[in-house]
């Protein structure tokens, strides 16, 4: 019987070959595939997140895991048993699998995972504090839109983290003023606008793009001398006014990040129960604060005297009056995309 490929020279020694049946590959899962292994868990479909990331993985030579988004049981299990190099999701989301990887007894830190690309929602550097001490990993932001191209039109190289490279040859750039449409000056926050260089099937001429940035011109540490622009602040049309404050949902998180005590995990309710607007940030405890106060008790004094401390410290970074609710560990909903950051009721109860 041919047991090498030398000893197969003809179609008719294909019946002589042994059969293959779906338990040899269930035997020699997960198939300990060579090279850099890329796991990919945007959405596909018609989002194009999935499929340019996708697309350009393979491009620079990885083999891809298109997991998609969802399921985070199995996406955990295909983190440990695959062993990727680098994955790309939102990063509400990459927390989210960090807890089901916790959850099935895996440390996040020791996965194979050395990188994440995250985008496709406005996030803190505090966050990314999170993420890579709770990941092991370094995180860097990727920027895109679909009606300019999809993921790709700017993005953080490893090297400074300090703004994503905007890739000028495709794309021109400019910052405006969100309400009159005048052009900023470099390193003023204002509205993305982008003009299309090169797209052919669906150019666009100085979109507004409704992200909240600033763009530095300046050469980056690490070598190149494309214009960068800022993380994404927030979305002009997602800003709250509050009281006559202007509040972005990013700040907000950051200012949470900063208390060492709380899960990444918030939900912002803005609701108008009399004459006035009323601001509540609802947040979980980390599973470490609930240790300490020997279960979670919501009218224990423990639980409100943190729950005060941690009004206090809004309010004082906010300048505004803020209401502040703890709810117990893996009560809000977790993302499987982009998170639902903010709940505004103004609008129903009117």
């Amino acid at each position: 019987i041919p047991r090498s490929p030398e000893t197969v020279r003809t179609l008719d020694d294909l019946p002589r070959l042994p059969s293959t049946f779906k338990q040899d590959l269930r035997d020699h899962y997960p198939f300990g595939r060579p090279g850099h292994r890329f796991h990919n868990a945007y959405g596909y479909g018609l989002f194009t997140g999935g499929l340019g990331m996708h697309h350009g993985a393979e491009r620079v030579g990885a083999a891809v895991i298109p997991a998609s988004t969802g399921n985070t049981a199995r996406q955990a299990l295909l983190i440990r048993d695959l062993q990727p190099d680098g994955i790309a999701c939102t990063p509400s989301y990459l927390l989210t699998i960090a807890d089901q990887l916790a959850a099935d007894g895996c440390d996040p830190r020791r996965t194979s995972l050395r990188y994440a690309i995250l985008g496709a929602e406005p996030w803190s550097e505090a966050m990314r504090q999170q993420i890579e001490e709770r990941m092991g990993l370094k995180a860097v932001d990727i920027y895109g839109l679909s009606e300019v191209i999809g993921p790709g039109v700017a993005c953080e190289c490893h090297e400074a983290q300090d703004g994503l490279h905007i890739h000028e040859d495709h794309f021109l750039p400019e910052v405006v003023d969100p309400e009159t449409g005048e052009p900023l000056p470099p390193g003023t926050y204002g509205e993305l606008v982008f003009t299309t260089l090169t797209k052919e099937a669906f150019p666009v001429i100085r979109y507004r793009t409704g992200d909240i940035a600033a763009l530095y011109p300046e050469p980056c540490r690490c070598g190149r001398t494309l214009v960068r622009m800022s993380r994404v602040k927030g979305r002009a049309d997602d800003m709250l006014i509050v009281r006559g404050v202007n509040v972005f949902p990013s700040e907000v998180e950051f200012q949470l990040l900063q208390v060492a005590e709380l899960a990444p995990h918030y939900q912002i309710v803005v609701d108008r129960p009399g004459a006035q607007d009323r601001l509540t940030v609802q947040v979980e405890p980390a599973e470490a604060m609930v240790r300490t106060w020997d279960g979670f008790n919501p009218d224990g004094e423990p639980v409100r005297e943190f729950q005060d401390r941690v009004k206090r410290h809004l309010g004082s970074a906010l300048g505004l009056q803020v209401e502040v609710a703890i709810v117990p560990s893996r009560t809000l909903p977790r993302s499987e995309g982009k998170a639902v950051r903010v709940v505004d009721r103004r609008q129903v109860m009117a």
